[in-house]
């Protein structure tokens, strides 16, 4: 009787473990939406409404700092794609890591959304290490942002804005900066899946925090 009470706390605690797992994942979505929000409503830093309706793929990437004197940094994030019909999918969660993100060392912006504007650009978050490589590019200082900025030239299949400048410039995302987090997606969906299956593959469906974030997302792409 004592080993099945045991075992029964056990699975209690576990259970409780993942629940509140899944909550923090559902917290870190819910500071992504707030923080894609903050910076939509800045005019000299929003992802003009044409370019983020023509997007096919988003990555909202947030860098976190840790340490006192000796502060390493690195990020999370979540990565979404539209369908043929112009739906977005659930998000599938990142992870990244300062050394090769190639952004602006010691600046002060932590917040990123990066736009993949083509279909083949999206397949990179199917890899197992995502490389968007040089493709990523801006024009930062040209009042590039902005309901009234200037729109990006259409050979631009990615384009990266923070929450500091509004369109970056000069952006290099190296091979091996931004990685699928697996363990967050088993986590979160609670069972096994890919970021192949959570972005192409229809194999979970959007939480409520994710519907928001459409949602939020969907709005920015008409204002």
């Amino acid at each position: 009787m004592k080993t099945i009470t045991l075992i029964l706390t056990i699975v209690s605690i576990a259970a409780s473990a993942s629940a509140t797992d899944q909550a923090q994942l559902d917290d870190r979505i819910r500071l992504m939406t707030t923080k894609f929000e903050a910076m939509q409503q800045q005019p000299d830093k929003r992802v003009p409404a044409e370019v983020l309706k023509n997007a096919q793929g988003i990555i909202l990437l947030d860098r976190t700092k840790a340490g006192f004197v000796f502060a390493y940094q690195g990020g999370n994030g979540l990565a979404m794609v539209k369908d043929a019909s112009g739906n977005w999918s659930p998000a599938a969660f990142l992870s990244a890591t300062e050394a090769s993100l190639g952004f602006q060392i010691g600046g002060e912006q932590n917040f990123y959304v990066i736009l993949l504007m083509t279909t083949n650009a999206t397949q990179a978050l199917s890899e197992p290490t995502i490389d968007l490589g040089g493709e990523a590019r801006g024009t930062a200082g040209d009042q590039s942002s902005g309901v009234e900025g200037k729109v990006t030239t259409p050979e631009q299949s990615v384009l990266v804005y923070d929450d500091r400048n509004g369109l970056y410039g000069g952006v290099a995302i190296k091979g091996g900066a931004i990685s699928p987090d697996e363990d967050a997606d088993i986590t979160y969906y609670g069972k096994s899946v890919s970021t192949s299956d959570i972005l192409f593959d229809k194999k979970v469906q959007p939480t409520q925090a994710e519907t928001d974030l459409i949602e939020k997302i969907s709005d920015y792409s008409k204002h």
